[in-house]
């Protein structure tokens, strides 16, 4: 579903400040894959996302999806295949408007344009159904104003949007991060259910070792724009957070790498 290729991006070359943000990074994720991704600041998790939606283009390498080649493929068309989630709760939405008409926004991003939200009795029973997943409440206040809602209650909104176009690949980036602990559980819970529910290929960063653990089904760790470390599901299973680190260690040479450098 997704295949990453020799993937390389530099910034600032040329200058003092040169930077390899990607270093040849091979990527491949078959159909209903759960890849959790771990690595400190700078080791190059948001611009492998970036490159994935096309945010950024990367300077080699192809990324494939679905057996497309997207690598020179604006972000707003690849839209139509991905769907993503950012850390801050307010990315994701538009705060002035209802969740209807957010939802609308949502549902409406695959279909043809027209001058209307298209919200008939049908759309917004649908809406409700959708919206009853979350365990929020939230199927009984569509005519609240997004802006008005909780940060868990944004990023569970969030989640729902970016997942409403059945996705070919869903980018979850540290989308648990801003949250207090009680929300941040509940946004992982979720997010368990909704992935399993719909089989969809997701890959998600974060700084949480233990969430990475617990969630998805592949892991991959990343330091200096390489991917340096990557369990099978099987070997996954087998993993906890010390383990996790003793590995990192031995593959870093004792060289300092820490669950406070994974985690800041």
């Amino acid at each position: 579903m997704l295949e990453m290729t020799r993937i390389f991006k530099v910034f600032y070359e040329g200058t003092p400040d040169e930077k390899i943000a990607l270093n040849k990074v091979d990527l491949s994720m078959k159909q209903g894959d759960f890849v959790t991704v771990i690595g400190s600041n700078g080791a190059g998790k948001s611009t492998l996302m970036n490159v994935i939606s096309g945010k950024l283009s990367p300077d080699m390498g192809t990324v494939m999806i679905d057996g497309t080649n997207m690598t020179n493929l604006a972000e707003h068309k690849r839209a139509l295949k991905i769907g993503r989630v950012f850390q801050d709760p307010m990315a994701g939405t538009a705060p002035t408007m209802t969740i209807e008409e957010n939802l609308a926004l949502a549902y409406n991003r695959t279909k043809k344009r027209t001058l209307s939200l298209g919200v008939t009795k049908k759309r917004r029973d649908f809406y409700r159904e959708k919206l009853e997943m979350l365990h929020l409440g939230l199927e009984d206040r569509l005519q609240a104003k997004v802006g008005l809602l909780s940060g868990g209650e944004r990023q569970a909104l969030s989640l729902l949007m970016a997942t409403f176009t059945d996705p070919k690949v869903l980018l979850l980036d540290e989308h648990t991060a801003a949250l207090d602990p009680s929300r941040a559980e509940l946004i992982t819970n979720l997010t368990k259910e909704i992935v399993d529910h719909l089989g969809l290929t997701t890959l998600m960063v974060t700084h949480n070792m233990q969430q990475a653990l617990d969630l998805g089904n592949r892991l991959i760790m990343m330091d200096k724009g390489q991917i340096i470390f990557s369990a099978t599901e099987e070997e996954k299973k087998k993993l906890t957070v010390e383990k996790l680190l003793a590995e990192f260690q031995k593959i870093k040479g004792g060289g300092g790498l820490s669950d406070r450098s994974l985690l800041s």
